[in-house]
Formats: C-alpha cells, structure tokens, sequence
C-alpha cells in the first residue's frame, strides 16, 4: 500500500501556514497547466524547499500522493529530476556546500552557481524523460550566479523545451528582470509564531529537542530566525558551534586592546569563514538589543565586507573591536 498512489491524503498536508502557495499549486497541477519555469521565494526556512517536493510528487503522480516517488525524490535520486546547489571548485571538480564542510574545504568565500552548472541544466531538460511526463529540475539559490551563468540561464528559459524549471530563492530581487519575467512566481511567507510552534513539534526524531529549547531561549536567534523554523534550526546549529567561551567573551565587548586582540585572534583561529559572517549576525543582533547604537551595527557590517573582500579575517577583526572600543 505504502507504494502506491494515495489519492485520499492531501499532497501539501505538511506545509504548514502557506495557504496561498498550495492554492496556486495545487490548481496548476488539477488543471494539468504547468509553467516551464517557476520561482519559489521567500526566506529561508519556512518549507520552500518541501514545497517544491510535493508539487514535483504531484507532476510525477498527477496530483496525487506517492510514498514511492515521495522517496525517491527526498533522496534525490529520481532520474527524471536535476537538483543544483551553488558549488565551491575544489581540486578541478565541484563540490556541494555539505560535500566542502566534510572534506574541510575552504569556506570563506560563499559558493556560487557556475556555467558549468547552467549548462548541465540545459543538456538535462533536452533530453528524453525516462519516467515522469518532463525532465525535473531545481536550482538553488540562482541569485548566487556569475554574469555569464545568469545569461546562460536566461537563454536556456528563452528555450524551455518540455520540462518544469524551479529556482529556489531567497532573494528573487537580486535576480535579472528578464529572468523573473520568464519565471512564475510562488511566494512563501514567514510563519506566525503558532505556525512555527507547530513545525517545531513535528521535528523528527533525530533532531536534538533540547538544543531547540535552547535556542528558542535565546532572543538573537529567534531575533534572527524571522518567522523561519528552518533558519531557527540552522541558526541553532550554528550556535552550538561557538564555544560557551568564546560565547561569554562577545556578551561583552572587549574594554582593553589586549582583550581585543586576544578575542580577534581565538575567533579566527576556532571559526571558519562561513561560521565567522554568521557570527556577525549574531553580534547584530545582541549589540542592537544591549546598546541600539546604529554606529554599532554598520561597524560590524563594514566587518562583513571586510571578510568577503579578502581582507585578512584576524586583522579584520582586530581593527573591528578596537574600533567599537573607542565609541
């Protein structure tokens, strides 16, 4: 039973608070009037990516529930379906941004969606679909692309052929207009705060409870999460990587350069890139709700350009808190 089609259940019965986007698309697919190209934005965390998996379940089984292909396309290994992530090159292959955390690559600099990419997008939806009606394919966080890969997008829209395109976006004003103009838009919105209450209790079981309590203990990361379970679980995560220690010495800005420098230097050395802008975040966040000093906030946004500019981080840094000790 468990592999057939389930026509009773309703295919977006776990999105929770996004009345509107299952509206839209569950008339797509009853009316069978797929666009080739779709946008689902909205901020990170709030079941964009579960969105686009259901309405792909409901093409692939025409509007139906399919444990089978529910499955298959979770673990990304349905043949009809192509799903892309902004990539780091790495020894003359592309790796994932989870691939570069588990080999220890790099990641100070944000990974990007390249030509290369785009082109494999463009040979997939060419071709001949084995299983499903179309060729499937995902791409996330297209706002993360090159010039030349934004253009080779463009004209692979310009020339859909039979298969669906779903960009997944948080930021879908950073794309090109003509981009956007060639895609539907989903729009998925912040949860209210029952909403995120009732996600947060159906988190499966290998999610720590206790470290959610925690996080929804501290106000910077509910501050930051914005309506968002997912970002809230991320931002958890996050947190759990920064040492109590290092924790209790930020609550606090350094009050002598000694301090600031030493405090510059064991961030540096325990935080890797990605960790430190998250850390930024955070700061933001517990700097605006300790003093509400605006000077404060773009100090630390100037940081962020700093570290994404190259600039060396521990140096960075540096300049950074004694820079904030002289306000």
């Amino acid at each position: 039973m468990s592999n057939v089609v389930l026509e009773e259940q309703d295919l977006f019965a776990d999105l929770v608070g996004q009345p509107l986007a299952v509206t839209l698309l569950k008339s797509a697919l009853k009316q069978e009037r797929l666009a080739p190209a779709y946008i689902f934005a909205g901020p990170e965390g709030v079941g964009r990516r579960l969105a686009v998996l259901r309405f792909l379940e409901g093409v692939i089984s025409e509007g139906h529930c399919n444990q089978r292909h529910r499955r298959r396309l979770a673990e990304r290994n349905h043949p009809d379906l192509l799903w892309v992530e902004p990539s780091y090159s790495h020894q003359g292959r592309l790796i994932s941004r989870s691939e570069a955390e588990e080999v220890g690559v790099s990641r100070r600099t944000p990974p990007l969606v390249r030509l290369d990419q785009i082109r494999d997008i463009s040979r997939f939806l060419s071709r001949q679909p084995l299983e499903s009606s179309r060729g499937l394919v995902v791409l996330e966080e297209p706002e993360a692309m090159a010039e030349a890969a934004a253009n080779a997008l463009l004209k692979t829209l310009e020339e859909p052929g039979h298969g669906v395109l779903i960009l997944l976006s948080a930021a879908p004003e950073r794309l090109l207009p003509t981009i956007r103009s060639r895609c539907q838009l989903i729009r998925l919105i912040q949860l209210s705060a029952e909403d995120m209450q009732l996600v947060l209790q159906r988190l499966p079981a290998e999610v720590d409870q206790e470290a959610v309590k925690q996080g929804l203990a501290q106000p910077e990361l509910v501050a930051m999460a914005g309506g968002s379970p997912g970002a809230l679980l991320d931002h958890v995560r996050q947190w759990s990587r920064v040492s109590p220690d290092l924790i209790g010495r930020l609550h606090a800005l350094p009050t002598q350069p000694i301090e600031a420098l030493g405090l510059a230097r064991d961030l540096t050395e325990a935080l890797d890139g990605e960790q430190q802008l998250w850390l930024i975040n955070w700061l933001q966040q517990h700097l605006w709700r300790e003093q509400q000093n605006e000077q404060v906030l773009r100090k630390l946004e100037k940081l962020r350009v700093q570290l994404l500019s190259f600039v060396q981080p521990r140096l960075a840094w540096e300049v950074t808190f004694l820079d904030l000790m002289g306000l």
